[in-house]
Protein backbone atom coordinates (compact mmCIF):
# COMPACT_ATOMS: atom_id res chain seq x y z
CA UNK A 1 0.00 0.00 0.00
CA UNK A 2 1.33 3.66 -1.04
CA UNK A 3 0.03 6.54 0.32
CA UNK A 4 1.09 10.29 0.88
CA UNK A 5 2.97 10.68 4.47
CA UNK A 6 2.74 13.05 7.27
CA UNK A 7 4.79 14.80 9.21
CA UNK A 8 4.51 14.40 13.08
CA UNK A 9 5.30 17.41 14.89
CA UNK A 10 5.18 19.58 18.18
CA UNK A 11 3.33 23.12 18.50
CA UNK A 12 6.42 24.87 16.98
CA UNK A 13 6.81 22.37 14.08
CA UNK A 14 9.98 21.05 15.64
CA UNK A 15 10.14 16.82 15.35
CA UNK A 16 11.45 15.43 18.05
CA UNK A 17 13.98 12.26 17.68
CA UNK A 18 13.04 13.19 13.85
CA UNK A 19 14.45 14.13 10.41
CA UNK A 20 14.00 16.90 8.17
CA UNK A 21 14.71 16.82 4.35
CA UNK A 22 14.27 19.34 1.31
CA UNK A 23 15.52 17.73 -2.10
CA UNK A 24 15.75 18.96 -5.94
CA UNK A 25 16.59 18.19 -9.19
CA UNK A 26 17.50 20.69 -12.53
CA UNK A 27 17.99 19.71 -15.50
CA UNK A 28 21.06 22.44 -15.98
CA UNK A 29 21.14 25.04 -18.58
CA UNK A 30 22.50 23.14 -21.71
CA UNK A 31 20.74 19.95 -21.58
CA UNK A 32 17.70 18.91 -23.40
CA UNK A 33 16.69 16.78 -20.77
CA UNK A 34 16.87 15.63 -17.14
CA UNK A 35 18.57 11.48 -16.68
CA UNK A 36 18.67 12.55 -12.79
CA UNK A 37 16.18 11.49 -10.36
CA UNK A 38 15.69 11.60 -7.10
CA UNK A 39 13.43 9.27 -4.20
CA UNK A 40 12.10 10.21 -0.60
CA UNK A 41 10.93 7.60 0.85
CA UNK A 42 9.08 6.27 4.33
CA UNK A 43 8.10 2.51 4.78
CA UNK A 44 7.57 0.14 7.80
CA UNK A 45 6.43 -3.15 7.31
CA UNK A 46 3.38 -2.37 6.34
CA UNK A 47 3.08 0.31 3.47
CA UNK A 48 5.39 2.73 1.43
CA UNK A 49 5.07 6.28 1.74
CA UNK A 50 6.09 8.86 -0.83
CA UNK A 51 7.94 12.10 0.34
CA UNK A 52 7.57 15.44 -1.16
CA UNK A 53 10.65 17.41 -2.02
CA UNK A 54 10.59 19.03 1.95
CA UNK A 55 9.59 17.76 5.23
CA UNK A 56 9.63 16.64 8.61
CA UNK A 57 9.17 13.58 10.26
CA UNK A 58 9.57 11.30 13.61
CA UNK A 59 11.96 8.78 13.26
CA UNK A 60 10.38 6.42 15.24
CA UNK A 61 8.30 3.53 14.18
CA UNK A 62 9.33 4.19 10.14
CA UNK A 63 12.59 3.98 8.50
CA UNK A 64 13.39 6.61 5.48
CA UNK A 65 15.43 6.29 2.13
CA UNK A 66 16.60 9.23 0.45
CA UNK A 67 18.62 8.36 -3.05
CA UNK A 68 19.81 9.88 -5.98
CA UNK A 69 20.85 8.26 -9.15
CA UNK A 70 21.93 9.45 -12.80
CA UNK A 71 21.14 7.82 -15.81
CA UNK A 72 23.19 7.55 -18.90
CA UNK A 73 22.04 6.12 -22.20
CA UNK A 74 21.71 6.67 -25.91
CA UNK A 75 18.47 9.50 -26.75
CA UNK A 76 16.33 9.00 -23.22
CA UNK A 77 17.71 5.73 -22.35
CA UNK A 78 19.31 7.12 -19.56
CA UNK A 79 16.45 9.00 -18.20
CA UNK A 80 14.93 5.62 -17.93
CA UNK A 81 17.80 3.91 -16.21
CA UNK A 82 17.67 5.87 -13.60
CA UNK A 83 13.97 6.13 -13.15
CA UNK A 84 14.20 2.33 -13.53
CA UNK A 85 16.50 2.36 -10.25
CA UNK A 86 14.47 4.60 -7.91
CA UNK A 87 11.09 2.51 -8.48
CA UNK A 88 12.93 -0.59 -8.29
CA UNK A 89 14.18 0.82 -4.83
CA UNK A 90 10.40 1.33 -3.84
CA UNK A 91 9.12 -1.92 -4.94
CA UNK A 92 12.19 -4.33 -3.17
CA UNK A 93 13.50 -2.62 -0.01
CA UNK A 94 10.27 -2.37 1.92
CA UNK A 95 9.64 -6.50 0.95
CA UNK A 96 13.61 -6.86 2.21
CA UNK A 97 12.61 -4.88 5.11
CA UNK A 98 9.86 -7.24 5.91
CA UNK A 99 11.72 -10.49 5.50
CA UNK A 100 14.88 -9.37 7.46
CA UNK A 101 13.55 -7.52 10.20
CA UNK A 102 14.82 -9.46 12.82
CA UNK A 103 18.56 -8.87 12.93
CA UNK A 104 18.71 -6.12 10.66
CA UNK A 105 21.79 -4.26 12.06
CA UNK A 106 23.74 -7.25 10.85
CA UNK A 107 22.27 -7.95 7.87
CA UNK A 108 21.69 -4.33 5.99
CA UNK A 109 24.31 -4.66 4.01
CA UNK A 110 22.54 -8.35 2.54
CA UNK A 111 19.38 -6.32 1.69
CA UNK A 112 21.47 -3.33 0.08
CA UNK A 113 23.96 -5.55 -1.78
CA UNK A 114 20.70 -8.06 -3.36
CA UNK A 115 18.89 -4.53 -4.25
CA UNK A 116 21.48 -3.42 -6.08
CA UNK A 117 22.02 -6.81 -7.84
CA UNK A 118 18.61 -6.65 -8.54
CA UNK A 119 18.57 -3.67 -10.58
CA UNK A 120 21.88 -4.29 -11.97
CA UNK A 121 20.34 -7.44 -13.12
CA UNK A 122 17.17 -5.54 -14.59
CA UNK A 123 19.45 -3.05 -16.40
CA UNK A 124 21.72 -5.12 -18.19
CA UNK A 125 18.08 -7.63 -19.45
CA UNK A 126 16.70 -4.42 -20.95
CA UNK A 127 20.02 -3.43 -22.53
CA UNK A 128 20.12 -6.95 -23.84
CA UNK A 129 16.31 -7.08 -25.01
CA UNK A 130 15.93 -3.37 -26.66
CA UNK A 131 17.92 -1.52 -28.91
CA UNK A 132 17.56 1.79 -27.90
CA UNK A 133 17.96 0.38 -24.35
CA UNK A 134 21.11 -0.42 -25.28
CA UNK A 135 24.30 0.14 -22.91
CA UNK A 136 22.03 2.18 -20.47
CA UNK A 137 23.15 2.23 -16.93
CA UNK A 138 22.37 4.63 -13.68
CA UNK A 139 24.75 5.59 -11.21
CA UNK A 140 22.72 5.14 -7.82
CA UNK A 141 23.59 6.94 -3.97
CA UNK A 142 21.14 5.86 -1.44
CA UNK A 143 20.74 6.36 2.45
CA UNK A 144 18.58 4.72 4.04
CA UNK A 145 18.07 6.42 7.95
CA UNK A 146 17.02 4.17 11.16
CA UNK A 147 16.93 5.78 14.78
CA UNK A 148 20.55 6.06 15.51
CA UNK A 149 21.70 4.66 11.90
CA UNK A 150 22.35 5.80 8.50
CA UNK A 151 23.09 2.80 6.01
CA UNK A 152 23.94 3.32 2.70
CA UNK A 153 24.76 1.77 -1.14
CA UNK A 154 26.97 3.21 -3.50
CA UNK A 155 27.84 3.15 -6.98
CA UNK A 156 28.87 5.06 -9.68
CA UNK A 157 30.41 9.05 -9.50
CA UNK A 158 27.11 10.77 -7.42
CA UNK A 159 27.95 11.08 -3.99
CA UNK A 160 27.23 11.12 -0.25
CA UNK A 161 28.52 13.65 2.18
CA UNK A 162 28.51 13.76 6.13
CA UNK A 163 28.39 17.09 7.89
CA UNK A 164 28.48 16.50 11.44
CA UNK A 165 27.14 18.68 13.69
CA UNK A 166 30.67 19.64 15.07
CA UNK A 167 31.40 21.11 11.66
CA UNK A 168 33.29 20.18 8.40
CA UNK A 169 31.99 18.33 5.53
CA UNK A 170 33.62 14.46 4.21
CA UNK A 171 32.73 12.51 1.19
CA UNK A 172 32.11 8.93 2.18
CA UNK A 173 31.51 7.48 -1.12
CA UNK A 174 34.03 6.84 -3.47
CA UNK A 175 33.97 7.72 -6.89
CA UNK A 176 33.91 4.61 -9.12
CA UNK A 177 36.78 6.25 -11.63
CA UNK A 178 40.07 5.85 -12.34
CA UNK A 179 40.30 9.84 -11.17
CA UNK A 180 38.08 8.52 -7.90
CA UNK A 181 41.26 5.80 -7.18
CA UNK A 182 43.84 8.93 -8.04
CA UNK A 183 42.40 11.17 -5.37
CA UNK A 184 42.00 8.45 -2.91
CA UNK A 185 45.63 7.65 -3.24
CA UNK A 186 46.47 11.43 -3.01
CA UNK A 187 47.86 11.35 -6.13
CA UNK A 188 45.87 14.61 -7.46
CA UNK A 189 43.66 16.93 -4.99
CA UNK A 190 40.34 18.25 -5.69
CA UNK A 191 40.90 20.62 -8.55
CA UNK A 192 43.02 18.35 -10.25
CA UNK A 193 40.03 15.81 -10.18
CA UNK A 194 37.43 18.38 -11.62
CA UNK A 195 39.91 18.81 -14.90
CA UNK A 196 40.90 15.73 -15.49
CA UNK A 197 40.43 15.00 -18.98
CA UNK A 198 39.10 11.12 -17.21
CA UNK A 199 36.87 12.61 -15.11
CA UNK A 200 33.59 11.47 -16.16
CA UNK A 201 34.91 7.71 -17.11
CA UNK A 202 33.45 5.42 -14.84
CA UNK A 203 34.79 1.83 -14.07
CA UNK A 204 31.41 0.48 -11.95
CA UNK A 205 27.57 1.78 -12.74
CA UNK A 206 24.14 -0.31 -12.40
CA UNK A 207 23.78 -1.41 -16.12
CA UNK A 208 25.61 0.32 -18.79
CA UNK A 209 27.33 -3.28 -19.91
CA UNK A 210 29.33 -4.23 -16.76
CA UNK A 211 28.87 -7.46 -15.88
CA UNK A 212 29.95 -7.28 -12.21
CA UNK A 213 29.52 -5.03 -9.72
CA UNK A 214 30.89 -4.32 -6.44
CA UNK A 215 28.77 -1.12 -4.84
CA UNK A 216 30.34 0.65 -1.60
CA UNK A 217 28.08 -0.94 1.36
CA UNK A 218 28.51 0.91 4.65
CA UNK A 219 26.63 2.40 7.94
CA UNK A 220 27.61 5.29 10.34
CA UNK A 221 25.95 6.49 13.58
CA UNK A 222 23.89 9.80 13.55
CA UNK A 223 23.43 12.24 16.24
CA UNK A 224 20.68 15.26 16.61
CA UNK A 225 22.73 17.83 14.80
CA UNK A 226 23.94 15.90 11.97
CA UNK A 227 23.18 16.81 8.06
CA UNK A 228 23.66 14.43 4.62
CA UNK A 229 23.87 15.77 1.43
CA UNK A 230 23.20 12.95 -1.55
CA UNK A 231 24.27 14.58 -4.98
CA UNK A 232 24.88 13.94 -8.56
CA UNK A 233 28.10 14.60 -10.43
CA UNK A 234 26.27 17.66 -11.63
CA UNK A 235 26.63 19.40 -8.72
CA UNK A 236 30.12 18.81 -7.99
CA UNK A 237 30.75 20.03 -11.53
CA UNK A 238 30.02 23.52 -10.13
CA UNK A 239 30.88 23.45 -6.25
CA UNK A 240 33.56 22.83 -4.45
CA UNK A 241 32.93 20.88 -1.16
CA UNK A 242 33.81 24.10 1.16
CA UNK A 243 30.58 25.82 -0.66
CA UNK A 244 28.70 22.62 0.05
CA UNK A 245 29.59 22.76 3.65
CA UNK A 246 28.95 26.84 3.54
CA UNK A 247 25.61 26.17 1.79
CA UNK A 248 24.05 23.32 4.02
CA UNK A 249 25.24 25.30 7.26
CA UNK A 250 23.75 28.80 6.71
CA UNK A 251 20.61 29.37 8.24
CA UNK A 252 17.67 30.57 6.83
CA UNK A 253 16.34 33.93 7.48
CA UNK A 254 12.98 34.86 7.37
CA UNK A 255 9.32 33.60 5.77
CA UNK A 256 9.61 32.65 2.29
CA UNK A 257 13.31 30.40 2.61
CA UNK A 258 14.48 28.72 0.04
CA UNK A 259 15.56 25.42 1.41
CA UNK A 260 19.22 23.85 1.48
CA UNK A 261 18.91 21.72 -1.36
CA UNK A 262 17.22 24.86 -3.53
CA UNK A 263 20.25 27.07 -2.19
CA UNK A 264 22.91 23.81 -3.53
CA UNK A 265 20.82 23.73 -7.09
CA UNK A 266 20.59 27.23 -7.96
CA UNK A 267 24.59 28.05 -6.96
CA UNK A 268 25.40 24.65 -8.87
CA UNK A 269 23.56 25.50 -12.32
CA UNK A 270 25.17 28.87 -11.64
CA UNK A 271 28.45 28.19 -11.62
CA UNK A 272 28.46 25.26 -14.41
CA UNK A 273 25.39 24.01 -15.60
CA UNK A 274 26.90 21.94 -17.96
CA UNK A 275 24.92 18.88 -16.73
CA UNK A 276 21.57 17.90 -14.84
CA UNK A 277 22.45 18.31 -11.08
CA UNK A 278 20.18 16.74 -8.32
CA UNK A 279 20.67 16.80 -4.52
CA UNK A 280 18.99 16.34 -1.38
CA UNK A 281 20.06 17.68 1.89
CA UNK A 282 19.16 15.39 5.23
CA UNK A 283 18.92 16.91 9.05
CA UNK A 284 18.33 14.96 11.97
CA UNK A 285 17.67 18.42 14.29
CA UNK A 286 18.50 18.55 17.41
CA UNK A 287 15.41 18.99 19.66
CA UNK A 288 14.43 22.13 21.19
CA UNK A 289 14.59 22.64 24.55
CA UNK A 290 12.03 22.69 27.25
CA UNK A 291 10.70 26.44 28.65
Amino acid sequence: MTRAAMSTQDDDGQVAGGICWSGLTHPGRFRPNNEDTFLALKFDGHEVNYLGKTGRASLEGSDFVFAVSDGMGGAHSGEFASRIAVDRITRLLPRSFRLKAVGLADGFADVLTELFAAIHSDLLQLGASYAECAGMGATLSLTWFRPGWMYFGHIGDSRIYTLPREGGISQLTHDHSHVGWLRRRGEINEREARFHPRRNSLNQALGAGHQFIEPQIGAVEHRPGDRFLICSDGVIDGLWDRQLDELIRTNPVGPGHITAAQRIINEAVEASGRDNASAVVVELPIPREEP
